[in-house]
């Protein structure tokens, strides 16, 4: 039984083109995909037989094929996911496939492209290993967190589903890490509740009980997504892109270079510090805003397997009417930032003036491959496989440690989560407008030709073993 990747009309996307990833999310690729065998024979969705197809991806389409592990036993495993991981372990052992690929949902997965709806509190979670303390570093203004009180900055101090029963968030994480942390919190399901004491960063504590709905997962915020920052008698753009999977973060971006045109910004901070990725189709978009006057010129190149070389593809910059040449960007960045991220600043690398570009923050997380989606439909199953990686005009594709090694510039800094996003006194952000304005800064440590960067942040985003679709695509969403 031969693999092929799945087709399926999306929003913004043409049909009949294959679903692929540049970060752990799905959208078109490239090129449509041909060959590669017909649609799978139907099977009764036994355990054995998903794993069988999976199994098959893997053998066809894996972008690694001498990575995988062909002592594996299929008979050896109770679900597909164990499987994937146990047949790529020689990939991540090389950190070239970080759980980049896995199963999801069919379902779950279009629904979350489509809809760029989620369900749940509306809030990203990280934690601080050492002192067991877990904060908020981010919410969404349309959901229930929100309306409730939480903003960045905010910490959880205990989770009950009642009052009656709350516990501690330091004795959850001292006594089961993270993952009781997640379990406390609940299915991601709306009409779930939970009694939640948080701390605000004015030093009130709250107690409210909360219950989850579904809501919008707004790529770009109305608060804070682009501003305009003037510094010096300059006025400089900022952009804080949440993540590429929702279809409609496209259409928003052109809305933040319409303003960044209407304001002549010519230096933009483009903030990526918790956008794990998504849809290729946005990345292509975001290059065509920053591709004024490159019409034409290479944008990015997707490389298959040598067995299916005949798939590769050159994407060029095309025309957007919104878009602009930026003298210089700040990209800010964290061991949180990848692939459809790290794909656009790998991109713009060839088209930047070398002292005109930076890394701020921390190195990314290190993602240069894409995956494909395989669907097994009568099974509700969508398997996203590494199949393809992404290099610039220059041939420039090979950040596996992050791109502080790709990257002229680098300067070290903070996430200051006491302060919004966006203000220009934050930690990055300020470190952002010195590197704008010619002033020093001290790179990441391990810089350009010093092996692997600091990537990891204070603190570490909040992820359960078992994660919705939207989590999966979104780190630390709750």
């Amino acid at each position: 039984m031969k693999s092929k990747p799945v087709f399926a009309g999306r929003i913004a996307l043409a049909s009949l083109l294959a679903l692929s990833l540049a970060a752990c999310g799905g959208d078109d690729s490239p090129a449509p995909i041909s060959g590669g065998g017909g649609t799978p024979t139907p099977t009764a969705c036994s355990v054995a037989s998903q794993i069988a197809f999976a199994d098959d991806v893997l053998d066809e389409w894996y972008l690694f094929p001498d990575l995988l592990d062909n002592t594996v036993n299929p008979a050896n495993f109770n679900s597909v996911q164990d499987f994937l991981d146990a047949r790529v372990a020689p990939a991540r052992a090389q950190s070239r496939d970080r759980g980049f690929t896995f199963a999801t949902s069919i379902a779950d997965e279009n629904a979350l492209i489509n809809s760029g709806a989620s369900a749940g509190f509306g809030i990203r979670l990280a934690y601080d290993n050492g002192a067991n303390r877990v904060f908020l570093f981010e919410a969404f203004e349309n959901a229930p967190g929100f309306a409730a009180g939480m903003d960045r900055g905010t910490e959880l101090l205990a989770i009950g589903t009642d009052a009656g029963n709350l516990q501690l968030v330091s004795t959850l994480m001292a006594s089961g890490g993270p993952q009781a942390v997640v379990n406390a919190l609940g299915p991601s399901d709306p009409g779930v509740a939970r009694v939640i004491r948080f701390e605000r960063t004015d030093g009130s504590v709250v107690e409210a009980t909360i219950t989850k709905t579904s809501f919008d997962l707004d790529p770009i915020s109305d608060r804070y997504g682009a501003l305009i920052i003037e510094d010096g008698g300059k006025q400089v753009g900022y952009l804080n892109l949440r993540t590429f999977i929702v279809g409609d973060a496209a259409e928003q971006l052109r809305g933040a270079f319409e303003l960044f045109n209407a304001n002549n910004v010519s230096e933009l901070i483009i903030d990526f510090r918790y956008n794990g990725g998504g849809l290729v189709s946005v990345a292509n978009t975001f290059g065509d805003l920053l591709g004024e006057g490159r019409v034409g010129q290479v944008w990015s190149q997707t490389v298959l397997r040598e067995s299916k070389s005949a798939e590769n593809d050159t994407r060029f910059f095309a025309n957007e009417v919104q878009s602009l040449q930026a003298s210089k960007i700040a990209f800010i960045t964290t061991g949180s930032s990848a692939s459809a991220s790290e794909l656009v600043i790998n991109s713009m690398l060839p088209y930047l003036d070398p002292a005109n570009v930076a890394l701020i923050g921390r190195n990314t997380s290190g993602k240069p491959v894409g995956q494909f989606g395989f669907d097994l439909a009568e099974c509700d199953l969508r398997v996203r496989a590494v199949a393809f990686q992404t290099l610039n005009a220059d041939d420039g594709g090979e950040y596996f440690t992050g791109l502080a090694n790709s990257v002229p510039n680098t300067c070290r800094a903070n996430d200051d989560i006491s302060r919004p996003l966006g203000d220009r006194d934050e930690a990055s952000v300020s470190v952002a407008l010195d590197f704008l304005a010619g002033r020093t800064c001290t790179a990441i440590t391990g810089g350009k030709d010093n092996g692997v960067a600091q990537r990891t942040p204070e603190r570490i985003p909040l992820q359960g073993a078992v994660r919705t679709a939207a989590q999966q695509e979104i780190p630390g969403l709750f």
